[in-house]
This record gives structure tokens, sequence and C-alpha cells, in this order.
């Protein structure tokens, strides 16, 4: 039994980089609207709608990483659909905390779809990722 909670412990480890990265994108989330830059021109170029993206294209990636690399050792397309399951749901409530619960934030559905469009492409490259990046081989 002792060893079975060892193990457990010992593999739960990869989940701390997906946990870590979603309390960052809590914080980010969470600041006052006023501390966040505002550039016209970045504007232009739908910067926000491409950090969404990007953030939630890392925690995507991360967890599935995690659930491949630990005891669970998953197929990818559970791996993909936990992450995908996971990463939408977060997005969705983050936006609406933002609208209800931060102060100087609001709702945005585009941010919602651009979080959901990040997981998305996430899960589709992590194979490819997998292949080029020694951070996703098998230990």
């Amino acid at each position: 039994m002792a060893n079975a909670v060892q193990h457990f412990f010992c593999t739960m480890r990869y989940f701390v980089y997906p946990f870590l990265w979603a309390l960052v994108i809590l914080a980010l989330c969470a600041m006052p609207g006023k501390d966040i830059p505002h550039v016209s021109w970045l504007e232009v170029l739908a910067f926000d709608k491409w950090v969404h993206a990007g953030i939630f294209f890392v925690l995507a990636v991360l967890i599935i990483r995690a659930m491949k690399f630990t005891w669970l050792r998953v197929a990818h397309f559970t791996a993909a659909l936990t992450a995908l399951s996971f990463c939408i749901p977060y997005g969705g409530i983050l936006e609406i905390m933002q609208g209800t619960m931060f102060a100087d934030r609001s709702a945005d559905l585009y941010d919602f779809i651009a979080n959901s469009a990040g997981a998305i492409i996430g899960v589709t490259l992590y194979r490819k990722l997998a292949d080029r990046i020694q951070f996703f081989k098998s230990r």
C-alpha cells in the first residue's frame, strides 16, 4: 500500500506544470483592467485574442503531457479529450468570473472562443510537438 501511494505522488509531479499554469491564467484574468497595458495598435492585430489562445494552447499541451507521463499513460485521444474537457469549461468560468467578480474586467464571448480555439489547437498539435521537443518525450 505504501509503495502504491509513493508511486502515485511520484507520478503526479507531472501535474504541477498544468496546475501552476492554470493558476497563472487565473491571476492574469483577475488583474484589474487598469493594470493591463493598453496599446491601440495591438488592438488592430487582435493581440488580446492571440494571448488568450496562446495561454490555453499551453494549458492543453501541459495537461496532455502530464496524462501521458503519469501512471495513467492514457491514449492520446483520452488525454486530448480530458484536456479539452478541462480547458473549455475553465475558460468559460474565467470569463464569467471576469464579468461578475473581478474589478475593471468584463466577460467577452470572443475571449472564450479564443480560449477554446487555443486549447483545440494545442490538442491538435501535441503529437507534432512531442516528436520535436525533448520536454514532451517520455522519461
